[in-house]
């Protein structure tokens, strides 16, 4: 971990406007099961999958996990004036498994969409970052991703500490115009507001580990 390393980094025109079009399109002519906020498990489409192993994306991954980022979850975010929702301060903690285990620092344990997922401990979750493809302009308006820095380097926080450091730290607005990528490590203390206009907010949320086995018995799904 660098000592620069505050937990995220913002980059603006990763892809340009033609290459977030054309993700846009077989998104859009996609057989996703969608949500109100989305959908889920994209990464199984090969226009994401290829995506995913992108030159640029993996570059940047690798900053975080090392230099063999391996592509495992992608989920579709869709905020609209019809899906418009608030995001408290948190941390990402759940991680899709191969099989369950017994080992006492793994879970609750959860079954979302036929996946099976456990809230992990801190030493698996900074094996992985999240690289957040802006498919719409980021702006202050439209309920962009805000972020505690530094928030990463502790442990899995309770309630009462999380809102005891969202206190104390000034949060940073992640804005980027379409294009543009937030990583983020999933013990980053993290959430979004309301959008305050009818501008649509599009991400794909692409996560990435050093390896998809992370423990004896303890595999990535």
């Amino acid at each position: 971990m660098s000592h620069n390393d505050q937990g995220y980094s913002i980059h603006e025109r990763v892809f340009d406007r033609r290459e977030v079009t054309q993700l846009l399109e077989a998104l859009n002519s996609a057989n996703l099961e969608r949500t109100k906020a989305g959908a889920r498990h994209v990464l199984k489409l090969p226009a994401v999958r290829e995506l995913s192993n992108d030159r640029r994306l993996m570059m940047l991954a690798g900053e975080f996990v090392g230099p063999a980022p391996i592509p495992f979850r992608a989920t579709l975010f869709d905020k609209s004036a019809n899906a418009n929702w608030l995001v408290v301060w948190h941390q990402d903690t759940a991680l899709p498994l191969r099989a369950r285990n017994d080992k006492a620092e793994w879970g609750p344990w959860s079954t979302k969409a036929g996946v099976l997922y456990a809230h992990a401990p801190a030493w698996a979750l900074e094996r992985v970052v999240a690289l957040r493809v802006s498919l719409d302009d980021s702006t202050p308006m439209n309920g962009p991703l805000r972020v505690l820095p530094d928030t990463h380097r502790g442990d899995v926080f309770t309630g009462d500490e999380i809102a005891n450091i969202a206190a104390s730290i000034r949060p940073v607005e992640c804005v980027v115009p379409a294009g543009g990528v937030v990583a983020m490590r999933p013990l980053t203390l993290h959430a979004s507001s309301k959008s305050l206009d009818d501008r649509r907010r599009r991400v794909l949320h692409i996560e990435y580990a050093s390896a998809t086995v992370i423990a004896p018995g303890i595999e990535l799904a």
